[in-house]
């Protein structure tokens, strides 16, 4: 896993009325401050990347759908300088992926129907001058493509 990385296995509740979900906690030993939190989905086939921030944490969990995030390290002076890791979020794997900065980060959604994301980054979004970083999300020098695997 790429250093900083924190992959948060969620307990998801059901009863008879439906389902709770905590995904992100204040006494979560890697939690550092709120700043806002916010949705965004993609489509399925769509990718959306690649970014990454140099002050935000994301903490970043699936709730509908099914998405492959991907992070690449690209902190040089880091001990997974150049490492990815593929994350496969959603209905069937409730997890929180917690993102340091400097990690880019992007994801493809998955599943059939439209997947949705939950983000809560430890930074308010600002307008005028935003802590975002972007390459394309297929044309760059990151050693990845989106494709599926299966060949």
């Amino acid at each position: 896993m790429i250093d900083g990385v924190i992959v948060k296995k969620l307990k998801v509740i059901p009863d008879e009325r439906g389902r709770l979900m905590e995904i992100l906690r204040s006494d979560d030993n890697f939690f550092e401050k709120f700043g806002q939190v916010y949705m965004t989905t993609a489509y399925p086939g769509v990718v959306k990347g690649w970014h990454y921030h140099k002050k935000q944490f994301d903490n970043m969990a699936v709730v509908r759908g099914t998405m492959k995030i991907v992070l690449y390290d690209s902190r040089k002076e880091s001990a997974s300088f150049g490492e990815i890791n593929e994350i496969f979020a959603g209905i069937h794997n409730p997890v929180l992926v917690h993102i340091p900065p400097f990690v880019y980060h992007g994801f493809k959604c998955i599943s059939a129907d439209e997947a949705i994301v939950v983000n809560a980054p430890t930074e308010v979004y600002n307008y005028k001058e935003p802590d975002e970083y972007r390459l394309p999300a297929h044309d760059n020098d990151i050693p990845y493509k989106w494709d599926r695997k299966d060949g």
